[in-house]
């Protein structure tokens, strides 16, 4: 069976008290992917159309063929691919959804020059990378291993590889050997792309700074180390320098990069999702099957709570990488001076934010307060006895409320510059635009606190700023004892809405150095889970090189059993129960342990799944490749328990500042518990889970934790398991309160009345600004509090007065004249669904005017979609809908359906949907 996999996701917002804002892919009008059940000339497969498609991307692989196309007209693009999809040569057919560029956060950046002034400010010298230090993978350098002989490919936003760091030339015999750009500068994802054979990245920076934290060569300024410095890069641009880009492109650069010879894929890009189903996910799982490992980042939507898997990152054996934080916060600053009193003038380094006019500025300092731990410094207004603050700098620490919060007090009083100084170690770049405002930056705690103190002394404090675009930059490292070597607050949690493990483990991701292109800096330091995903991929490379195989399965299963969990920790605090495997999986990597490791798990993590679909008893093998013979021992560790829902009755999954931890731990009963193996022995083990007791079922906990493997050798393994004690079918996946009608022009969405009558475009001519401006067209708002694999909607008829009306099917008891385009909308990730309806059905044609409500079914989770009950159900307000007059007659008459009115009562003429109604209650009395 052909299932046509269609979707429109425009927004995702939040819904609940303690719900956060959270991005979803949208759809390409027009555009699909198409997998063929053969291969078939697809220029000659276009040409079927008769011109009313044209070709974006060809994808004919080895691993997938097909094509990406674009309808011309994208009202009957729907239609069309209903036609498709049942083609006897066709696999399947799904929309082209666009993916935005990857996030990370930009803390500083800085440059190569020359004239560099180096400095290390708080914390302890070191000549060692700590994202290395942290992962062992130092010990591979030490032992010489760098990767080589194994080819990387990023699919990105290309690589500066002028870089000197990066090897300063593309092609053969460089560090980035091979590659495509598969889009071009101006591509934003709705244009058309405009690929060379050159994938420089000068425009945006993502991709430069996760090749150099592969691969950064060691002559430069900054003591930069790639993990594995010893590999071929391979750069497959896909974006351009803003905007998104479509899975048909990433489809194809998962594939050219596959067909390359590439050992290793890493790509930093995904959304929501939580379906391992979704098909970009599915093509990526596909290369992994046939050998080559797949790391793609978990995603930075940490913010939203449990069950927030990102795609690909959820593929089947796709490996997911989460970040914890760098036990050290560097900070590329710019250098400047200040003075106190009469003495000589300090350097200090600062980072620049926005608006950043600091040229020549020199004037003394003013804080509204001495208090260097309020947290609320500068979110009141300033007293009235604040003088006017246009002659002095205003110091604000940073905390509590937003900088233009912070900003907009200062600029009251007469302000024109403002330094925050930091409540965390290192700074950031601080955007605070507010009218009057001229500049503003960011110092580093102990700067600020020294300044702080010398006012309070009644000294005079004046700071001599510098261009931060020009001054000179230095490095500093800043302990991070408030989060680092702790899970980042970012990082998105698992599992999937099927139980199944995401993500797979853990590395530095969090404040990381790198290198930067040229244009834009040379390098910087950035923080998100793409920054943690390249490093997994470099120790990928390494263990490669150790082990000699190159088997994704044996390495994901290497570094999951050696990994090393942590502890949970929220805002600075350290819970007492390790961190929960859907925020960290396996824990922090150990690499050299991996690569040296003589025992083999034959899996990365176990699944018990929900209640409902319980598998209580798993089992897996541990080998002993070692020389001699080792006892083993097993035991169970618990993790924390986490409540998807803050309280029985909530509809939305708590927010991470809201996730609530329980001590509550599944018991495991082994067999065998205790065994020995001789070298070169199997074993396989048994294990029977038992959900944890005591807990708040409708709440929908998560439990999981470790099996821990202690070996008479000293070796300790542990293997990450999960499960659901409650049941994911019974939790309500449709929010019916946050479900409505609400005009298209709303950003609001603020429910309208019922009975509202609703102006329509002619048939065919929304897409036509000037028709679109004067219609009023209605927008369905659909709220998933959980994933729904399928969204219903069904176009209710509430009158009689046309012969579509009268011809309505009747689909899980309700009369419905079919699916408005877009439905039904597949693998939906928790969110909103926003969609401005012009009347047009799935099946190309139009409703007539009339009367109507519309009929909205969510598929609940493990749910059957053939049967009604498997849904849950809401109804929108009743509403009316006609026409703009304007328009071709001809072409309204033959798109509309059900076009000709009813004839009632006997009266021979064309009615009005208002007399129709009329008439109908006239013949009910």
């Amino acid at each position: 069976m052909v299932r046509l996999d269609l979707a429109t996701v425009l927004l995702a917002v939040a819904t609940a008290v303690n719900a956060v804002q959270v991005d979803t892919p949208e759809i390409l009008p027009g555009a699909y992917i198409v997998e063929y059940e053969n291969d078939q000339d697809t220029n000659a497969f276009v040409r079927k159309f008769g011109g009313r498609a044209s070709l974006r991307k060809d994808l004919r692989f080895k691993l997938f063929k097909g094509a990406s196309i674009q309808f011309k007209d994208t009202k009957n693009a729907e239609e069309m691919a209903a036609k498709v999809a049942k083609l006897p040569t066709i696999k399947r057919i799904f929309p082209v959804r666009r993916y935005p560029i990857p996030q990370h956060d930009v803390l500083s950046t800085g440059d190569d020059a020359a004239a560099l002034v180096k400095r290390q400010l708080g914390g302890n010298a070191t000549n060692t990378f700590s994202p290395h230090l942290m992962t062992q993978v130092n010990k591979f350098k030490e032992a010489g291993i760098t990767g080589k002989g194994i080819k990387i490919a990023v699919i990105d936003t290309g690589i500066d590889y002028s870089h000197p760091a990066l090897g300063g030339c593309f092609g053969p015999g460089c560090l980035v050997s091979y590659g495509a750009d598969l889009v071009g500068d101006a591509f934003n994802g709705a244009n058309q792309p405009r690929p060379d054979n050159d994938p420089i990245d000068n425009c945006n920076g993502h991709g430069t700074h996760v090749a150099g934290i592969i691969a950064a060569q060691s002559n430069n300024p900054y003591g930069i180390i790639g993990a594995a410095e010893g590999v071929e890069l391979g750069a497959y641009r896909v974006f351009g320098c803003q905007g998104d880009v479509g899975n048909d492109l990433l489809i194809a650069a998962y594939n050219m990069a596959y067909e390359a010879g590439s050992d290793i894929i890493t790509a930093s890009i995904g959304g929501a999702s939580g379906w391992s189903e979704d098909p970009w996910a599915a093509v990526v799982s596909r290369i992994v099957e046939n050998g080559v490992p797949c790391v793609v980042s978990a995603g930075n939507d940490g913010a939203a709570g449990v069950f927030y898997a990102s795609t690909a990152a959820n593929g089947k054996q796709v490996t997911a990488i989460a970040s914890v934080d760098n036990v050290l916060t560097p900070a590329l600053l710019a250098n400047a001076t200040y003075q106190v009193a009469d003495r000589d003038r300090e350097f200090f380094g600062f980072t620049g934010g926005d608006p950043q006019s600091w040229n020549g500025v020199s004037l003394p300092l003013w804080t509204v307060n001495y208090n260097t731990t309020d947290e609320a410094h500068g979110c009141d207004p300033y007293p009235a006895s604040t003088p006017n603050l246009s002659g002095y700098i205003v110091l604000i620490r940073r905390g509590s409320c937003t900088f233009v919060q912070k900003a907009e007090n200062a600029v009251a009083k007469g302000a024109r510059y403002v330094i925050f100084y930091n409540n965390v170690p290192g700074t950031l770049s601080v955007t605070a635009r507010v009218p009057g405002l001229s500049a503003a930056a960011m110092v580093p705690s102990g700067t600020g606190e020294t300044w702080v103190k010398a006012l309070e002394a009644g000294q005079k404090v004046v700071v001599n700023m510098a261009n931060p675009s020009t001054a000179p930059k230095f490095l500093a490292n800043f302990d991070n004892p408030a989060s680092g070597g702790y899970l980042s607050s970012f990082t998105s949690w698992g599992p999937t809405f099927e139980v199944e493990s995401k993500p797979q483990f853990s590395t530095p991701g969090g404040y990381i150095l790198s290198t930067y292109p040229r244009l834009l800096g040379s390098y910087g330091v950035l923080s998100g889970t793409s920054m943690a995903c390249p490093l997994a991929a470099a120790i990928y490379a390494l263990v490669m090189n150790v082990r000699g195989t190159k088997d994704p399965k044996t390495i994901e299963n290497l570094l999951s059993s050696t990994a090393k969990p942590n502890l949970f920790r929220r805002d600075g605090v350290s819970s007492t129960y390790l961190a929960p495997v859907p925020q960290q999986g396996a824990g922090l990597v150990q690499a050299w342990d991996a690569a040296k490791a003589t025992t083999l798990l034959s899996t990365s993590g176990l699944s018990f799944n929900d209640t409902d679909h319980f598998n209580p008893v798993q089992t897996f093998s541990i080998s002993n490749t070692g020389t001699s013979s080792i006892t083993y021992s097993l035991s169970n560790v618990g993790a924390a328990t986490a409540y998807t829902y803050s309280s029985p009755g909530a509809l939305t999954p708590a927010s991470l500042a809201n996730v609530e931890l329980a001590g509550n731990f599944a018991s495991l009963a082994f067999t065998p518990s205790t065994f020995s193996l001789g070298a070169g022995q199997r074993r396989i083990v048994s294990v029977r889970a038992t959900a944890p007791t005591g807990l708040d079922v409708k709440r929908l906990p998560v439990y999981s934790g470790y099996i821990a493997i202690n070996g008479s050798d000293n070796s300790a393994l542990s293997l990450p398991y999960l499960g659901v004690a409650g049941s994911l079918h019974s939790v309500v996946v449709l929010n019916s309160d946050n479900t409505l009608l609400a005009r298209a022009r709303d950003t609001t969405n603020t429910p309208v009345a019922a009975n509202l009558t609703f102006t329509l475009p002619p048939p065919g001519q929304s897409n036509i600004t000037a028709v679109r401006n004067r219609s009023d067209m209605p927008k369905l708002v659909v709220t998933l509090a959980m994933g729904s694999a399928m969204i219903r909607v069904d176009v209710v008829p509430l009158t009689n007065c046309s012969t579509a009306a009268q011809n309505a099917k009747v689909v899980f008891g309700t009369r419905t004249l079919g699916q408005p385009e877009e439905f039904p909308s597949w693998y939906n990730p928790r969110g909103t669904l926003q969609y401005a309806w012009d009347g047009r059905l799935a099946d190309g044609s139009y409703v007539p005017a009339g009367r109507y409500k519309l009929a909205v079914r969510a598929l609940r989770i493990f749910g059957d979609e053939s049967k009604p009950e498997e849904y849950d159900v809401t109804e929108t307000v009743p509403f009316r809908v006609r026409y703009l007059t304007e328009g071709n007659t001809q072409k309204r008459k033959r798109l509309v359906k059900g076009e000709r009115a009813l004839w009632s009562v006997g009266v021979e003429r064309r009615q009005t949907p208002e007399q129709c109604e009329a008439d109908e209650r006239t013949l009910k009395q």
